[in-house]
């Protein structure tokens, strides 16, 4: 086929001209089993159990009262005895932990919240303790049962308690506060213009204890985890130097884990937020993370990193020149399929990036282990592998298409064409015609390659696809590769001696092999 005839389809290639930012933001807004409706990786509320609460039976210490029942606590409630009001309170909170069925929406409807609140202003700081404690957990239920907590005058009082002297009393405040928090936006943005980040970050000493930095960082997620919006700029740059801090010094795995997570959130949150983490001199410590020995870790870490790959070439670049690329064999070909989903993902903003950037892909030796997902991995890590396929061949030269070629993309990349999912194939369309566009001498390899693969009974089938993008690219794909010559009769013959059970089948078993499921479980990592 003449040059002239290629160049005349150049233009109706889709995302012919489109800048690699374009591409990413393409890719983004594609990623809801990634980046949108998965399942929290960490929980945004938490309830105060103990371990001796959690068991069935409590023993009761001889030397003190019987606790009270519900009926008694609302008798007793607002008893002017010190003794009598720590029995309610203690009572109450006891109710209030229970595994099951804890009776905060009794206690609510019986008016106990005023009381609770009122104890946190004690000069006692065991009745402090207890009222908080309580307080915590009516928040870490449903929002109207959060919102009742803060209706009642909650928050200042436990913002003014992150500085009591009394530990246990600043660590149920802390909790209590990161309840509120977790319960959206609109409460944080609130705990937030009350003050709430220096008394918080105040807090992190190197005497503090291990299980308070716990909860001071799950409280950090929470200040991080909303994009809708994402909290305030003013704020995040309060936290990024605590998140620093703790990604470099702590050597706690949950710590380790709940700060990568806060990074993720805020690297989740655009461009403006991508800079911050990178100008906070994040990205060299969170790069190594790909490969720490604990799962989880490398897990958030992987997010993470992906989501700034998201952003500008420049962004992109500061993660390459951390080294990132050279833990990606092992990702690759690690046991989990989702961390193998993820990891194709981030490749496929890489090779939507600049042609240095997909040079580093293949300089890595990266594309033939992607060549091998798009092959033979499960469905969704071989669509991000469609991406980072296709976008190469949008973004890279031609000797880069060529090397695509040479590692034998063709098969794995036709068979896509029996999907039912049309996204998929239309990515598939769109790399097969700029791989068409771009191979020079090695176009009749291609069309051999397409035509012993079944590729060009399945493009010839997709001209009687009801999507007219998919029928207009499948027309384009026969049309460039014979020109006059192309012979629809000769195309039927080789559609016939696939034979009736052949496309059938294949589209039969796709469906099988590819179905969605509307699980939310299944769009999260399954640890």
């Amino acid at each position: 086929m003449s040059d002239s005839l290629i160049n005349s389809r150049q233009l109706a290639f889709k995302n012919a001209g489109k800048s690699a930012d374009e591409m990413r933001r393409r890719r983004q807004e594609g990623q809801v089993e990634l980046r949108k409706t998965k399942r929290d990786e960490c929980l945004q509320k938490k309830r105060n159990i103990p371990a001796e609460v959690s068991a069935e039976a409590e023993v009761e210490v001889a030397d003190k009262p019987p606790l009270l029942n519900l009926p008694d606590i609302v008798e007793h409630a607002n008893s002017d005895d010190p003794a009598v009001r720590l029995l309610v309170v203690q009572s109450a909170r006891k109710l209030l932990s229970s595994d099951r069925h804890p009776p905060i929406d009794e206690l609510i409807s019986c008016n106990v919240l005023p009381m609770l609140v009122s104890c946190l202003d004690s000069e006692n700081p065991t009745l402090q303790f207890e009222a908080a404690w309580a307080l915590t957990n009516i928040a870490s239920g449903n929002s109207k049962q959060t919102a009742a907590v803060v209706q009642a005058g909650a928050v200042p009082h436990f913002l003014k308690l992150l500085s009591s002297p009394h530990m246990n009393v600043s660590e149920q405040a802390v909790w209590a506060l990161g309840n509120i928090i977790g319960d959206g936006p609109q409460l944080r943005d609130m705990v937030i213009k009350q003050g709430l980040i220096k008394p918080l970050l105040n807090l992190l000493t190197p005497s503090i204890s291990i299980t308070f930095l716990r909860n001071i960082t799950w409280v950090m997620v929470n200040l991080c985890r909303s994009k809708d919006p994402h909290p305030p700029f003013e704020t995040v740059n309060e936290l990024l130097p605590a998140l620093l801090y703790l990604i470099t010094n702590t050597s706690d795995s949950q710590i380790l884990v709940d700060t990568v997570w806060a990074i993720s959130y805020l690297t989740d949150g655009g461009n403006n937020l991508i800079s911050m983490v990178i100008n906070a001199e994040i990205v060299p410590h969170l790069v190594p993370l790909l490969s720490h020995p604990n799962f989880k870790v490398q897990t958030a870490a992987l997010r993470a990193v992906g989501n700034i790959v998201t952003g500008t070439d420049q962004q992109t670049q500061v993660v390459l020149d951390c080294g990132a690329l050279s833990h990606f064999p092992q990702l690759l070909n690690h046991p989990k399929d989702k961390i193998n989903k993820e990891a194709v993902w981030f490749l496929s903003n890489i090779t939507a990036g600049d042609k240095s950037q997909v040079q580093a892909v293949i300089d890595h030796n990266l594309i033939p282990l992607i060549i091998g997902h798009l092959d033979k991995s499960e469905f969704q890590t071989q669509k991000e592998a469609a991406w980072a396929i296709s976008n190469l061949t949008i973004n890279g030269n031609e000797e880069q298409v060529r090397y695509l070629v040479s590692q034998d993309v063709i098969p794995p990349l036709c068979k896509l064409l029996s999907s039912r999912d049309s996204q998929v194939v239309q990515v598939v369309l769109d790399g097969i015609s700029n791989i068409i566009k771009m191979c020079g001498n090695m176009l009749e390899q291609v069309m051999t390659s397409i035509e012993s693969c079944g590729g060009l009974a399945l493009i010839e089938s997709l001209q009687q696809n009801a999507n007219s993008s998919i029928f207009n690219a499948a027309y384009k794909i026969l049309e460039m590769l014979y020109g006059s010559e192309y012979d629809s009769v000769a195309v039927n013959v080789a559609l016939q001696d696939i034979g009736e059970d052949g496309i059938d089948a294949q589209n039969e078993q796709k469906e099988e092999t590819f179905t969605f499921k509307a699980n939310p479980d299944n769009m999260a990592f399954d640890f």
